[in-house]
């Protein structure tokens, strides 16, 4: 028959005293099950949204080519599939395995980076309406002033243009064309 240490501390093992002469008792801190599964679904999130890069993002990340693998394989599969989902639990095994520091802070540049886009694109279709809309030359003012590079007789063409295609309903050849000169200022 076993005594109460035996027990405690598996048999084989010794018992540990302290300095005053009192048992040592060891706990197992086990790890906390919730917050393992907020961190699988984070990194099941992450790959999702790995799904979503082009190859050319996807290559940036320098991840090991296993997973830049099965990642390429789960784009291809469509949405709904379960398939997709196991690959999907399949990549996020995967990323468990490695550090995602790197990937993580590649994903949040590359995202600020299409945000960034998104401001600029909305801005230069905000002053080409301005300039299309504006009769006098306030507008292509403050955009003189605002951007002093600008070549200011081009801008005036282009504005006057897409006026009078505006105004006889015509396809807006000039206001592309000042959308995209509009877009490079901007991007400066």
């Amino acid at each position: 028959m076993r005594d109460n240490n035996e027990v405690a501390y598996g048999g084989g093992e010794e018992p540990e005293y302290d300095e005053n002469g009192d048992l040592i008792e060891y706990y197992t801190i086990r790890p906390n099950k919730e917050q393992i599964k907020r961190d699988i679904a984070e990194i099941a999130k992450l790959a999702e949204e790995l799904t979503h890069l082009s190859d050319e993002q996807l290559a940036s990340m320098a991840m090991p080519q296993q997973i830049e693998i099965a990642i390429l394989d789960a784009k291809k599969m469509p949405a709904t599939k379960s398939a997709r989902k196991r690959q999907l639990k399949f990549i996020t095994a995967q990323l468990r395995e490695i550090d995602l520091e790197i990937v993580t802070e590649v994903l949040e540049r590359l995202k600020t980076k299409s945000a960034h886009g998104v401001r600029e694109h909305h801005q230069a279709e905000q002053w080409r309406d301005k300039l299309i809309a504006c009769e006098n030359n306030d507008v292509l003012t403050d955009l003189m002033n605002q951007f002093p590079t600008a070549d200011n007789q081009y801008l005036r063409q282009l504005q006057r243009n897409a006026q009078k295609e505006a105004k006889a309903a015509k396809s807006p050849k000039s206001s592309r064309l000042l959308y995209k000169y509009l877009k490079e200022l901007v991007s400066d």
